[in-house]
């Protein structure tokens, strides 16, 4: 029962008591009078006047208690109004008997509208069941479920459910009547900014980790790295005919320098070498990246922003490659870096991490069904200076994004992805880095079918 049928059901039973006590009193007042004009008497004058007096007196107890229950039940709307959470009070059969603010805010719909509907009607995403609320009525303990996801990608939501049965109107006798006219109270309260807050908690855990392993392992990797490096140097050192040590070993082992030094260029071994050498170069310019980026620290320097982008895509090239039926393929990545360009005071390791965000996210894009198979993907980054800034523009021709996606696209744990495959604060995390770290600005556009294009400005350096 809510509070509105409990006001009526009070005013009703006052109304006929005090109706009663008024008629008994007019009733002996009548009868005082039959009997006494029977009796050839007169009512006598203070009689009378005590008698108004009395009449009086009940309808002013009658207005006054009338006033209190409307200021009560005033105040109790106010209580459930006042509360931010969904608060819907229902029958055992799920009929609405309450409907607070905000559910009505929620839902789209009034209270006016809802009262006495079928609360699975004018809520049809409601995560509890009727049968939970009638067992919960039924046995009189409450119900609670945390952390329950309501809808999808990125309209998901976290919320907090809570049942709670009235208790009967006689609990000494809870016969089938005393059941009927009991119910529930519904309380959905909305916890996704704390759920939010705790998965951002174990997903910083999480990469704080990775970047301790990635360290170590760029640690291990550096070793054979400089091995393989050192002996290839001194390969192309102990066959070369124009070093004395070399003359005097070979001639010993009675060997002709200069017939080797012929054999293994026809044979392309010095070529060979080279490639060995050039990839073990890669290699270790690659674990150098990963050493600066795994790094803890965020002061800001002085930055070559133009090296900054090569050494991030190096970092990113693995992530370009595409699976098509004719095999792998990478996108097409066209760099326009202006020459002296100026340097900008920055944390190097957060502008390397943004940059990479916008990379895996371009190419993570071509992946999308949206985009279908790979059609000359590419990839263009440009760096030039306007005014007193640099700015950075990442672009690629994948699908796009529609306006819905485009104005959520920095909001944390936004994303399209399917669960599993995504945190959704990655951007995020690069808009607090770029707006707040290194007051900068970062912007995106983006036509659906036809790319999208992220650009960065950042102050110069003074």
């Amino acid at each position: 029962m809510d509070t509105a049928e409990l006001f009526r059901c009070l005013v009703i039973a006052l109304s006929v008591a005090i109706a009663v006590q008024t008629s008994g009193i007019v009733w002996f007042w009548l009868k005082k009078k039959k009997d006494n004009t029977l009796a050839g008497e007169q009512i006598a004058p203070e009689q009378l006047a005590k008698t108004k007096e009395q009449l009086w007196r009940e309808i002013e107890r009658h207005q006054a208690t009338e006033d209190l229950l409307r200021k009560t039940q005033r105040y109790i709307h106010s209580v459930v109004n006042s509360i931010d959470s969904v608060l819907i009070g229902v029958t055992r059969d799920g009929y609405v008997t309450h409907w607070n603010r905000a559910a009505a805010e929620t839902s789209g719909l009034s209270a006016e509208m809802v009262m006495g509907a079928k609360v699975t009607d004018v809520f049809p995403n409601l995560p509890v069941s009727i049968g939970t609320v009638a067992t919960c009525i039924d046995t009189g303990e409450p119900f609670r479920q945390e952390n329950v996801s309501v809808g999808e990608a990125a309209e998901e939501r976290y919320l907090d459910i809570k049942v709670y049965p009235l208790k009967e109107l006689d609990s000494s006798s809870p016969s089938p009547q005393n059941r009927a006219l009991a119910g529930a109270v519904l309380l959905l309260e909305d916890v996704t900014s704390r759920v939010r807050v705790e998965k951002m908690m174990v997903q910083n855990e999480k990469l704080m980790s990775l970047g301790e392993l990635a360290a170590g392992l760029a640690h291990e990797i550096n070793n054979p790295l400089a091995v393989i490096l050192n002996n290839v140097q001194n390969i192309e050192r102990r066959v070369s005919p124009t070093l004395p040590a070399n003359q005097e070993k070979a001639l010993q082992a009675n060997i002709d320098l200069n017939a080797l030094d012929t054999y293994c260029r026809s044979r392309d071994i010095f070529q060979l070498l080279g490639d060995i050498r050039d990839a073990g170069t890669r290699a270790a310019d690659i674990v150098k990246s990963m050493l600066e980026f795994s790094r803890t620290t965020n002061q800001k320097a002085a930055t070559d922003l133009n090296k900054l982008l090569t050494h991030s895509l190096q970092l990113a090239q693995n992530t370009f490659k595409l699976e098509t039926p004719a095999g792998i393929e990478l996108p097409d990545i066209h760099c326009d870096l202006e020459e002296n360009l100026p340097l900008i005071y920055a944390a190097a390791t957060e502008i390397q991490q943004v940059i990479l965000n916008l990379l895996l996210n371009a190419a993570q894009a071509f992946r999308s069904e949206e985009y279908g198979a790979p059609l000359q993907p590419q990839i263009h980054i440009q760096t030039k200076r306007c005014g007193g800034w640099v700015v950075i523009t990442v672009e690629d021709n994948g699908p796009g994004m529609p306006d819905n996606v485009k104005r959520q696209i920095f909001n944390p744990f936004f994303t399209t992805k399917e669960v599993g495959k995504g945190t959704g604060l990655g951007l995020s995390v690069s808009y607090f880095i770029i707006k707040e770290h290194h007051q900068g600005e970062i912007d995106v556009e983006s036509v659906p079918g036809e790319g999208t294009r992220f650009t960065i400005r950042l102050p110069l350096a003074s």
